[in-house]
């Protein structure tokens, strides 16, 4: 059994990657592994080489696994499907050229709800036909991403999207066969949601197929979400602060994840301003170092 630890290109403030503030990706893996990282994800598609010789030819003089890609795409916008596919298709290639395992998908921020991230009781719920498409469209991906392609394919919950909130996870996971989706739980994301991320591992742990490690920083969100600040600004405001210093218990969900036997991978991503005052390295190097001090070597 091994728990390993990774990192993300959105630590280096990396959402998109036709942003004109992202830095080279070369210089992301660099970082990442001078940080004493041993994985990282792929990051946005078109992010990091597309050609499977030349990132594997990167990622192997850095001794960098590649852990993971992720489709963080408008699933709630049936108008913008091919765009989505498009996305889907791509990063399962690049997955599959690679020899990595896992896929990610993520419901990305809607207009309808990014001014209710943190606020459950006010978030716009989607009508039983909206949900229904909705939720096939992430079948059809996972089926895709798992037949035709080999991936473990996971869902992953986030502010501000439709898969937000743990009463729409729940949902959303007792309506997909739960061999074809697996869980990708934010810890950072779930506090920012209001939901406890330890008592939802404790339920759903055998569904878990990979993990992000987020910390939140208490004072923070509650600001943000009174100030129904928009979830980028609330980024470049240090609501996801270093690892250790926010409300998630890292050292019990070591513990959960010893006692269950979890073999795979836990990724650190922290949310940044691509063009912000933080230094990536220096926090991706501090969390590294912190969840070393607890027993994740």
């Amino acid at each position: 059994m091994t728990i390993a630890i990774g990192n993300a290109p959105c630590s280096w403030g990396v959402e998109f990657s036709d942003d004109p503030r992202n830095p080279p990706w070369a210089r992301v893996l660099d970082e990442c592994r001078d940080a004493g990282y041993r994985g990282i994800e792929l990051g946005p598609i078109g992010f990091m080489p597309e050609d499977a010789a030349e990132l594997g030819e990167a990622l192997a003089e850095r001794s960098l696994t590649l852990t993971a890609g992720v489709v963080f795409r408008p699933f709630h916008d049936g108008s913008k499907w091919s765009e989505v596919k498009d996305a889907a298709i791509r990063t399962c290639r690049s997955l599959k050229a690679n020899g990595t395992r896992h896929l990610v998908l993520i419901d990305s921020i809607s207009p309808r709800r990014m001014s209710t991230a943190g606020r459950a009781a006010e978030a716009e719920q989607m009508s039983a036909a909206e949900w229904k498409s909705f939720a096939a469209r992430f079948v059809e991906i996972a089926k895709m991403g798992s037949e035709d392609y080999g991936l473990t394919v996971s869902i992953h919950p986030h502010a501000g999207g439709f898969v937000d909130f743990e009463p729409e996870v729940e949902r959303l996971l007792s309506d997909v066969d739960p061999n074809l989706l697996k869980i990708c739980l934010d810890t950072g994301h779930s506090h920012y949601a209001g939901f406890d991320p330890m008592a939802f591992l404790k339920r759903h742990i055998r569904r878990v197929a990979y993990l992000h490690f987020k910390d939140i920083d208490p004072l923070v969100r509650a600001r943000v979400v009174a100030a129904r600040t928009g979830f980028y600004e609330a980024c470049a405001q240090g609501v996801f602060c270093n690892l250790g210093r926010g409300m998630t218990d890292f050292a019990a969900i070591r513990r959960l994840l010893l006692d269950s036997g979890y073999d795979g991978w836990c990724t650190v991503e922290q949310d940044c301003d691509p063009a912000g005052p933080t230094s990536p390295i220096a926090d991706a190097g501090a969390n590294r170092a912190y969840l070393a001090s607890i027993g994740f070597n």
